[in-house]
Parts: structure tokens; sequence; C-alpha cells
């Protein structure tokens, strides 16, 4: 029985393995900043040669704001894989990191980088870690 269930982690630490290397879209869930309710959302994330980010569009967003004031959050795989991983989201704030990534993720995309400067600027940009419970 013991062998069966190192198996199992087995196949699911290669699928989230996977998941972490290939997939896009996934759910997070935070802490309201205000409401200390949970809030749920779907986003994309981006593995630039392991490093785990989330960022969007130039603004203000509830989410940013959340793991501002409440950075531990529930990762949520859900294309290839699915698993709930507890994770903790760090701002990247320097000027010069915030341009790398950026500009690291739209190549990624294949976007042209026209707004560069706008999305450095002002697009919220989170590191993430994966954290065991």
């Amino acid at each position: 029985m013991r062998q069966q269930l190192i198996e199992e982690d087995l196949i699911m630490d290669d699928a989230i393995s996977h998941a972490l290397a290939n997939d896009l879209t996934i759910d997070i869930t935070t802490t309201g900043s205000k409401t200390g309710q949970p809030r749920r959302i779907e986003i994309w994330f981006h593995n630039l040669d392991g490093e785990l980010y989330l960022t969007g569009l130039p603004g203000t967003t509830g989410w940013y704001a959340n793991l501002c004031a409440n950075p531990d959050f529930i990762f949520h795989l859900k294309e290839s894989a699915q698993a709930d991983l507890a994770a903790r989201a760090t701002p990247v704030l320097d000027p010069a990191m915030r341009r790398d990534i950026i500009a690291r993720i739209q190549k990624k995309l294949g976007r042209s980088g026209d707004d560069l400067e706008d999305r450095v600027a002002s697009s919220p940009l989170m590191k993430i870690e994966l954290i065991s419970e």
C-alpha cells in the first residue's frame, strides 16, 4: 500500500511540474484586503526559467491589493493538472527588474512590447513562491 502511495505522489509531482512549466490559466484565491473574505478569480501566470509571476494590464486590480495586504494565497492549477497549492506573493517593485520580467513575459507571449514602458510603470507584478503547508 505504501508503494502505491509513493507512486501516486510521484505521478502528481510530475503532473504539477508539467503544469507549472506549460500551463497559463489558473485561479487564485486571495483574502480580501478590506473584507478579509476569500476572493477567487481566473488569471494567467508566467513561468520564466522556473520563477513564477502574476501580472496584468496597467491599472489598479483587486487581486493585487489583496496580495499586498495578505500575501499568502491559494494557487489553483486547473488546465493539465488539478491541484490547490499554497503560495506567497511578493510585489516586484524595482523598475529594472520589472522591465526585465515584463519584457520576457511579452516576448514569451509573442507580443511586440510597444507598451513596455506603460506596463513597467503601472502593471501589477508579483513574484510567486510555492510554500509547503
